[in-house]
């Protein structure tokens, strides 16, 4: 069975059936299909959905219901990450796991607030003070859209950190026909789920945010539990008691980063279609990936070939992934809709390599989509 359907419905079916039970936004174009269906949707289900009075006090209240047991996400777009700028390091210091959509659009400021952009890309990625890492997903189709919606509440689970998903205008607001079994299957392999805190004998101390070893992350106690929880954005022991001892504000910071960076292949995900003896390799995320898989038919249905790399996973860059294609060409081609923000990470792989490998940008940045034609003008 097939529907007829958009990005913005399959974010919000991938949040409830992770079992999402708060949502708060601020209305946004063109994110604001979201908020207004979770506002539709979770009241039925036992769960709360609020239009908050601004972005941020719409992240806080999401932030504090994680604290109080729910499982909570929030969307918006580009302003509005500008805005919950600060509770992003809240949450990445308070190790909140916690779902945040940003719908792309272009420009900065209002900028083009009904047009397609993808310039966030390195803006959520050092959107907070600290340069510490973040986990992004970027769906490139509407059954994406659902699948990593899961994916999303399960690393955010799993790492204890906001987790941004990452679309855009066309992707959220342009229905498609979309068949049912790609929901279903990704469902089946959805296992969203919420550990508990290990029993532990009464000599042992509570610390619901043990660091030890870095890597490691605890499960979430919320308040409620028989223990004392804590919370705060300042530097603080494994009980969340401020602390300025050198050793101990040193083994937390090393592990807010090293339980994301440590677990680069547990993160790591991208679709590769590469086809030997292909020179070029397109690479693409989003909704340009649509394209971009499109042009690949058209090329080889000439006989060309060409290889190609869709990225899921945009943060931590999927660097396993990359080079193992860069390995198989001599050209690669990043398509985006920006001035170049993911081109720049390629580069930076490309000049680590000990053989030559041309980089080239493929960008729009005029509110139109890149064609699958712009795609097989750079194939020569």
């Amino acid at each position: 069975m097939r529907e007829f359907t958009d990005g913005s419905t399959a974010i919000v079916r991938g949040a409830l059936d992770a079992g999402c039970d708060f949502f708060a936004g601020y209305p946004i174009t063109p994110a604001s299909p979201i908020l207004m269906m979770m506002m539709r949707e979770l009241p039925p289900r036992g769960g709360i959905a609020i239009q908050g009075e601004d972005e941020i006090a719409s992240i806080g209240m999401c932030i504090g219901a994680v604290m109080g047991g729910a499982r909570a996400m929030t969307a918006t777009s580009g302003p509005g990450i500008s805005l919950y700028s600060e509770n992003i390091g809240l949450a990445i210091m308070g190790e909140v796991p916690l779902v945040i959509v940003d719908v792309q659009r272009l420009g900065p400021a209002t900028g083009g607030a009904t047009t397609v952009g993808q310039g966030d890309v390195q803006f959520v990625r050092w959107a907070t003070g600290g340069g510490y890492p973040i986990i992004a997903l970027a769906p490139s189709s509407v059954p994406e859209c659902y699948q990593l919606t899961l994916e999303a509440f399960r690393l955010a689970e799993r790492f204890r950190c906001p987790v941004f998903l990452m679309t855009d205008k066309e992707l959220n607001m342009t229905a498609t026909t979309v068949d049912l079994e790609d929901y279903e299957r990704a469902r089946l392999g959805a296992g969203v789920g919420r550990e508990k805190e290990p029993e532990r004998s009464a000599e042992e101390p509570f610390e619901p945010y043990r660091y030890d070893p870095p890597e490691a992350v605890p499960p979430l106690v919320p308040y409620g539990d028989e223990h004392i929880v804590r919370f705060t954005g300042s530097t603080h022991d494994q009980r969340a008691f401020i602390t300025k001892d050198p050793e101990t504000v040193g083994r937390l910071n090393r592990h807010l980063r090293a339980k994301i960076d440590d677990n680069l292949e547990e993160i790591e995900s991208v679709t590769a279609d590469l086809e030997p003896g292909a020179e070029t390799l397109w690479l693409s995320f989003g909704s340009t990936a649509g394209a971009m898989r499109e042009a690949v038919g058209e090329a080889r249905a000439k006989g060309r070939k060409v290889s190609a790399l869709t990225v899921q996973s945009l943060w931590p860059v999927p660097e396993n992934s990359i080079r193992a294609a860069l390995e198989t060409v001599s050209r690669i081609v990043v398509a985006e809709l920006n001035h170049g923000q993911y081109r720049r990470e390629i580069e930076r792989l490309v000049a680590s390599r000990e053989w030559g490998c041309t980089v080239e940008g493929l960008h729009r940045v005029d509110g139109e989509l890149i064609a699958p034609e712009q795609f097989l003008e750079r194939l020569s």
